[in-house]
């Protein structure tokens, strides 16, 4: 018999599924994105987009406040993400069109089907917490 009390196992249990709707979206906004970069890449755009990035975070520091989340914290994490996205972004631009990429590099035009992006920045800083682990 388990010492957990039942409301203990129910939070843990809701936040476990939390937690993998958060994995699934990120999944999703980065085959959005993968996309987004084959598309620069393409017609020569740079990888970064800073005015974007800035109404992106403002955008996302408000809805923090609203949702009642620390807005320093939803920057913290944006940022972390934007910064990813920007290095993927990064990696197809230098791919010439047409070319094979090297091992490690995402292709230029992958399959529908292509391999998930991967995130390899590290974990990102939780005020007043423990950083998450990846």
């Amino acid at each position: 018999m388990s010492d957990i009390p039942p409301d203990l196992a129910r939070l843990r249990s809701s936040i476990d599924n939390i937690d993998a709707a958060l994995v699934h979206l990120l999944a999703e906004r980065f085959k959005a994105t993968q996309q987004v970069g084959e598309l620069k890449a393409a017609v020569g755009l740079p990888p970064a987009d800073p005015a974007r990035e800035e109404r992106q975070i403002a955008r996302l520091r408000g809805l923090a406040h609203e949702a009642g989340l620390d807005p320093q914290f939803a920057e913290k994490f944006i940022t972390f993400v934007i910064a990813e996205v920007i290095r993927h972004h990064e990696a197809l631009a230098s791919v010439e069109p047409g070319a094979a990429p090297t091992a490690g590099e995402p292709a230029a035009t992958p399959a529908p089907s292509a391999p998930p992006v991967t995130c390899t920045t590290g974990p990102v800083d939780v005020p007043g917490g423990t950083p998450p682990r990846g």
